[in-house]
């Protein structure tokens, strides 16, 4: 098979997006536009893959530097096909096919590019080109067909008010035969309305030079939506969900209301769990089978074990969850909680840091942080870890079978051993031995008699 490099134009400022992000890294269902170019043409059989950076090129080196992917610098704006030649020097060698993609064209599919490909190869093409019919082919450049197939591209402001009304258009992704294309690209110049480069003269040049210029239409015209406002970015976000949903009830779960379900694209969810409309599922989360996610949970980089129930409004974040628990309402995992199966996390209780053993629970109004429980622990309504002196972060520790009664402070660090009973309202400074009873209370005191008298000395006063 003929080897296939890549190139994926990505220097653009993106000033319509009014951002000092740089345009391709704006996020498309959690990963940037440019990360789902680079995966689609690795899915293609693309390598090397070559990003052309320019605006923030360093901001866009940082975040894809784990990626297998090259960087060529185009330094100053002077086109698209300036923008390839800077990248020449990464293909250096390189004998075989090379695809043009764009970093804001983060919907295109594996499939079309496949087709694309074999369209190419079956035609002996010199250049084939990815186009589109549009209703409304305003701003893009012009697809002009002869007798022989295509004879050029022509960009809007060039194009005359015949070439204005075509309807089909130049996507900006092209499939070249390299080293030949840079031969071409070496010959352009810049005598046009906006002095710069134009990689579609390519098209003219490689016809002149005896090569046979071929086209494909995309199927879905979604697929070639460049991205250059928040308005494309939105729509953008709305048909990338659309397919990521469509995957999920595919493959066996159930989302009541599509449209108002939110999944980001490295997300996994097993067979048979639910979820109901407002669920975002964010980042490298993995939902296990059998799941009942209420309206408005959040989980973002958390591992979900099997028949979890996540309530309403909850909200986790880089934690893990073991089978069987049940969460919420209202309540938040921080980072660094892990819990170990069969756990109740009741209505706003709150934890970081924390590892609760299996079937420890705590209904409500609790604080757990910086925290290793056992086993069958019961944490009573209003317990609190007070984990931090203003300086630095203390563990506490309670064994398995401990029993802590409501409206406790733990007052780290602090052990409590296996088998004890905290009595509720108590604060707790010392270790705890094993089968112990812990309190710290002041002994009541009852004055009869004292809220009547005081109650008729108000009473005296108004008069």
């Amino acid at each position: 098979m003929d080897k296939i490099a890549a190139v994926i134009l990505a220097a653009g400022q993106g000033t319509r997006m009014k951002s000092e992000l740089p345009k391709v890294l704006h996020p498309v269902a959690g990963r940037s536009m440019l990360g789902h170019v680079v995966r689609t043409a690795q899915a293609a059989g693309a390598a090397p893959v070559v990003a052309v950076v320019g605006h923030g090129a360093e901001q866009v080196r940082t975040q894809f530097e784990t990626e297998f992917l090259e960087f060529a610098l185009q330094a100053e704006q002077l086109g698209t096909g300036h923008a390839l030649m800077c990248a020449e020097t990464c293909l250096d060698g390189f004998a075989g096919e090379l695809l043009l993609l764009c970093g804001d064209v983060p919907l295109l599919q594996n499939d079309t590019l496949q087709k694309l490909i074999i369209h190419h190869r079956e035609q002996q093409a010199a250049v084939t080109i990815l186009t589109a019919r549009l209703d409304n082919p305003t701003g893009y450049g012009r697809i002009i067909r002869g007798p022989s197939g295509v004879e050029r591209i022509v960009e809007e402001k060039d194009a005359s008010a015949v070439e204005r009304d075509v309807r089909e258009i130049n996507t900006g992704i092209y499939l070249f035969r390299a080293p030949e294309v840079f031969s071409l690209l070496r010959q352009l110049d810049n005598t046009n309305a906006q002095g710069e480069y134009y990689l579609t003269d390519v098209v003219a040049l490689a016809r002149q030079a005896g090569g046979r210029i071929e086209a494909l239409a995309v199927e879905d015209v979604r697929e070639a939506t460049g991205i250059n406002d928040r308005r494309q970015l939105a729509f953008a976000n709305v048909v990338m969900r659309e397919r990521i949903n469509d995957q999920h009830m595919l493959a066996g779960v159930t989302l009541v209301d599509p449209a108002a379900t939110y999944i980001d694209v490295d997300v996994e969810i097993a067979a048979d769990t639910l979820l109901y409309p407002g669920v975002h599922l964010r980042g490298a989360t993995s939902i296990g089978s059998g799941c009942t996610l209420e309206p408005g949970v959040v989980v973002t980089d958390c591992k979900i074990g099997d028949r979890v129930h996540l309530k309403p409004g909850s909200v986790l974040a880089e934690s893990v969850v073991g089978v069987d628990c049940a969460i919420g309402p209202m309540a938040h995992l921080r980072p660094g909680t892990v819990l170990d199966g069969q756990n109740k996390l009741g209505n706003f209780v709150e934890t970081k840091k924390a590892q609760i053993g299996v079937k420890s629970q705590a209904s409500h109004l609790t604080y757990i942080g910086d925290a290793i429980l056992g086993k069958n622990v019961n944490v009573g309504c209003g317990t609190i870890t007070c984990n931090y002196d203003g300086v630095n972060k203390h563990q506490t520790t309670i064994e398995d079978d401990v029993f802590v009664g409501s409206d406790t402070q733990f007052v780290a660090p602090v052990h409590i051993g296996r088998g004890s009973l905290i009595g509720a309202g108590s604060t707790i400074t010392k270790d705890v031995p094993a089968d112990a009873l812990a309190l710290s209370r002041t002994e009541q005191k009852v004055v009869k008699g004292w809220a009547a008298r005081n109650r008729k000395k108000a009473e005296k006063s108004k008069k």
